[in-house]
């Protein structure tokens, strides 16, 4: 059983900072940042119960690639009634459904990896609790932890050389594959699928300050600072996956974007062209019909509903659609089968899914592992968070090689060039950090 002891700061931002710097020393880490928005300040979007949350160390740990992941993380689970923190990449879809990955991958993040903490650190309501296992961290030890965080130095002038960045695919391949997809649309094979393109660079970076300025460009409720041995994610993430309270689910994908003004005037008009674009509000609404159906197989009959359709949220680079679906848990249902019959998120593959999934994998030239995945915790209650991994960079020290990916739903309103301008501006803050670092 843990115990719980309230950390006194003067900065909770410099304590933040504190923070994900000690805990970088370590060999696992997670920091998961709601950058104050605790959510987005709407009563139907559901707020985060943490403004930050760190697990630092690892006393247990799973890793799996092969096709049991969720099994495995069951018999894991069972053994370990704690704190779980760790990820699904996205192609644990070769587990859910009869489906393959062949592309190229250059990070190769194992297909799944949970671990129970050695501490977790987290706010709520701008009071700080530190939470250990007595019979493995004694009282001075945890005083000790407690003074190394407070006494870390933060930089302020760290910089690296510039990466080079370059796309995977040239500007007119991508247009070819956007007409492509829009042939098997009109065939009728797909409603609407995700399609993203990898961007990539070799270069030795600081992880921690590139996440650190990341984050400072780009601040979104689900940010995320991931690091596992020599392997790391830098996420700007604005997009819940799942979360379970109690015997509540709720998923928010978001489907829909567009740029944000120069002043108040042409961010008001752009949040209105958004909102009243037919071919953004029919990605949102399918992807909705989409997560309907994947909340249904684990839901109390009648419990699924629209809370909210085709909201529009505004965030430091982009406004967003975003939708909230809810449903209540039947009876006798694990809770990892809730992930897993929702898994991978609409969001990112398209409607019908599996169809869409397919053409994902033949079209798209790199395998997107951590991308397009989920990373959160789930606490000894069994409840849990998971965001969407997106506008995040994927890199593994040992190699110094960077990537990252971006994409759009396609539909048979697409424009190839319109997709083509979005995927740059979802790039644009992650190639801005890279080059300001």
């Amino acid at each position: 059983m843990r115990k719980t002891l309230k950390i006194q700061y003067q900065s909770l931002e410099k304590l933040k900072n504190q923070i994900l710097i000690h805990g970088d020393k370590l060999p696992i880490f997670v920091f998961l940042n709601s950058n104050n928005f605790n959510d987005i300040q709407s009563s139907k979007f559901t707020n985060n119960n943490y403004d930050f949350i760190a697990a630092l160390g690892s006393i247990n740990n799973i890793i799996t690639n092969d096709t049991e992941g969720f099994s495995k993380l069951k018999a894991f689970d069972s053994n370990n009634k704690d704190w779980l923190f760790g990820y699904f990449t996205y192609d644990l879809k070769n587990e859910v459904e009869n489906l393959s990955s062949k592309n190229s991958d250059n990070i190769k993040f194992p297909a799944l990896h949970f671990f129970v903490p050695k501490y977790v650190i987290y706010c709520i309501n701008n009071e700080v609790f530190l939470e250990y296992l007595p019979e493995i961290s004694d009282n001075s030890e945890i005083e000790n932890l407690i003074n190394k965080i407070q006494n870390t130095e933060i930089s302020t002038n760290y910089k690296h050389n510039k990466i080079e960045i370059s796309p995977k695919l040239t500007k007119e391949k991508y247009l070819e594959t956007i007409t492509n997809l829009n042939k098997h649309i009109q065939r009728g094979d797909i409603y609407e699928v995700n399609f993203c393109q990898e961007f990539y660079g070799k270069g030795k970076i600081n992880p921690i300050y590139t996440y650190l300025k990341l984050n400072n460009i780009s601040p979104t409720p689900f940010s995320c600072y991931g690091k596992f041995s020599n392997k790391y994610l830098i996420s700007a993430s604005p997009e819940r996956f799942i979360k379970k309270e109690g015997n509540k689910i709720i998923s928010q994908p978001i489907k829909g974007t567009i740029k944000r003004g120069n002043n108040a005037k042409e961010d008001n008009e752009l949040i209105n062209t958004l909102k009243n674009d037919k071919k953004e509000r029919a990605e949102n609404t399918m992807i909705v019909d989409l997560v309907r159906n994947d909340l249904s197989r684990t839901a109390k009959k009648g419990s699924v509903k629209v809370d909210e359709l085709c909201g529009i949220y505004s965030f430091e680079q982009v406004h967003q659609m975003i939708s909230t679906i809810s449903s209540e848990i039947k009876p006798g249902v694990n809770y990892i089968d809730i992930i897993k019959n929702a898994f991978p998120m609409g969001s990112m593959t398209g409607a019908p899914k599996v169809i869409a999934m397919k053409i994902i994998e033949k079209y798209e030239d790199t395998k997107r592992g951590l991308y397009s995945g989920a990373i959160g915790y789930i606490t000894p209650d069994k409840d849990f968070d998971f965001n969407v991994i997106i506008r995040s960079m994927l890199y593994d020290l040992e190699t110094e090689h960077l990537s990252f990916m971006v994409g759009g739903a396609i539909t048979n309103l697409s424009v190839p060039a319109n997709e083509y301008d979005e995927c740059m501006l979802k790039a644009k803050a992650m190639i801005k950090a890279l080059n300001n670092c």
